[in-house]
């Protein structure tokens, strides 16, 4: 089911054909104030929860990105990820997602925003991965059409990279990975801190966690703390901390 299923949405060239497609693939919609998430997420993020109708700009790790994709999809959300050629099913499945509601497009090629758009009228949650060279994070006709296809079928955008008007910002920083003795052994685990930046805010919002923990979950270490946006930060668009590219 899960290679026919990818297999279809690859082979469709017209991007309306696909929309059709995965509407009849899907035949519900999640309706809901906030998309709950991992519990260690919750006291980050604006409202506890991904905000149906918002996109939100990522650091570039497939381990965040996958952690807040996986209680929506636990909960009959159907997902996908677009322009990730290196996302296997296989993570996907380590996280929890349920991959028979998983939709991959790893190259959606130069109409990479009109696919985005097409797939957010079906789908509740979705990623994507601007390509190189990207202009995006400007803003433009497209960016504006596509803010108000998500406001009108109330989907999630997890977008990997800057992006105007995001909702909030969720960045990562200061990895410390476990397990490794001298010089040898396996990575167990990794704690780092997750930074929020929300426009809703005056304040970001950081906490250390495991991400993952050496047993595979997700653990939040001790309570979040604040910080004052300084004056002029633009949290809608830019990261409160670099964006790393880490797993």
């Amino acid at each position: 089911m899960r290679a026919i299923m990818r297999d279809q949405v690859q082979a469709v060239p017209d991007i309306h054909a696909l929309r059709d497609r995965l509407e009849r693939m899907q035949g519900r919609r999640m309706e809901a104030p906030v998309l709950p998430t991992h519990p260690a997420f919750s006291p980050l993020l604006p409202g506890g929860g991904l905000r149906p109708g918002s996109a939100y700009a990522l650091a570039r790790s497939s381990s965040l990105l996958l952690a807040l994709m996986a209680r929506p999809s636990q909960d009959g959300a159907w997902c996908g990820v677009i322009g990730m050629p290196e996302l296997g099913a296989e993570a996907a499945e380590k996280y929890g997602l349920d991959l028979d509601r998983l939709v991959f497009i790893p190259d959606p090629g130069p109409r990479w925003l009109a696919v985005t758009a097409t797939i957010t009228e079906v789908l509740p949650v979705v990623a994507v991965r601007p390509p190189v060279g990207s202009t995006a994070a400007r803003g433009g006709a497209e960016i504006t059409r596509l803010a108000a296809r998500l406001r009108d079928r109330g989907s999630v955008l997890l977008v990997q990279g800057a992006w105007p008007q995001a909702e909030a910002v969720i960045d990562i920083a200061d990895p410390q990975w476990s397990g490794l003795g001298q010089g040898d052994g396996y990575l167990a685990g990794r704690e780092l801190t997750v930074s929020v930046s929300s426009r809703r805010s005056p304040n970001a919002r950081r906490a250390r966690m495991l991400l993952p923990a050496a047993d595979g979950s997700i653990e939040l270490l001790g309570a979040p703390a604040e910080r004052l946006v300084p004056r002029g930060h633009d949290a809608h668009s830019a990261p409160a901390y670099p964006v790393r590219a880490v797993g």
